[in-house]
């Protein structure tokens, strides 16, 4: 693979062009991707203007920078949560109707929790959360679920890592978190109040597929106000109907790498 004079693969400067862009940032200059990736103006230009060619990017109307459809494409045809996301649709469609609020699928990936279905009703809830969104695992009711039930080297791992605070009442004391985690596992209910959004609450629990695994949390964000216990026997049981689906099609060992729960 070429290397730039530093050392530096182009597939590196390729992965970090691609990187330059989240939910904050879904567009931008050259210039602004550049000083994103520490990539020197000239060569990010020419990366830019080859990546349009193979449809990995394009330009707005404004000139900016995005993401190209062709990486949609690919990643539509073949993404790793495909046939996960295609069995909980059903049980989440049911579950925002007798709900009407956001109804999320995630998954753990390493130390975070990556959001990859999200629907919403109007009127609901202010969400801050966006599907291909990231969190530490400590900081969201999804992530404590995948948290409690990921392997206990990597639990440990992440205890004994500074803990991020997303909002004031983010656990970030290892004890209270680890007595915290202990109780999602013995209820099977994660509630995150105000946080990351202080006007939202959110509930989750874990889908379990093939072996009683732990592979997806499925959870709702409603507002941080009034009792929260008439919403988590409906998200048990949609939770609970995704894992048979799941078992049932096998998707639960063929449709989910272990590289994302790894």
């Amino acid at each position: 693979m070429a290397r730039h004079s530093n050392g530096e693969s182009v597939f590196s400067r390729v992965a970090r062009i691609f990187e330059g862009f989240d939910p904050d940032h879904p567009a931008l200059t050259v210039s602004e991707l550049s000083d994103r990736t520490g990539i020197p103006l000239p060569s990010t230009s020419r990366m830019v203007t080859e990546m349009i060619e193979y449809g990995w990017l394009c330009r707005d109307a404004d000139k900016r920078v995005r993401l190209g459809m062709r990486i949609w494409e690919l990643v539509a045809r073949a993404a790793p949560v495909n046939e996960l996301r295609a069995t909980a649709l059903p049980m989440m469609t049911e579950l925002l109707a007798q709900l009407g609020q956001h109804v999320q699928l995630s998954v753990r990936s390493g130390r975070e929790v990556l959001c990859v279905e999200r629907l919403s009703a109007p009127g609901a809830i202010r969400n801050v959360t966006t599907v291909g969104a990231r969190q530490p695992l400590s900081v969201s009711a999804p992530g404590l679920v995948l948290l409690a039930a990921a392997p206990t080297e990597l639990r440990e791992a992440v205890l004994a890592a500074p803990l991020p605070a997303a909002a004031d009442n983010a656990a970030t004391d290892p004890k209270a978190l680890r007595r915290l985690l202990s109780e999602v596992r013995r209820t099977g209910v994660a509630h995150c109040a105000g946080c990351p959004d202080p006007a939202a609450a959110a509930l989750a629990v874990p889908v379990r597929g093939a072996g009683g695994r732990t592979v997806a949390a499925l959870s709702v964000v409603l507002p941080n106000v009034g009792a929260i216990r008439p919403v988590v026997p409906p998200l048990q049981a949609a939770g609970a109907r995704i894992g048979r689906a799941l078992g049932d099609t096998g998707a639960a060992r063929t449709g989910l790498p272990d590289t994302l729960t790894a």
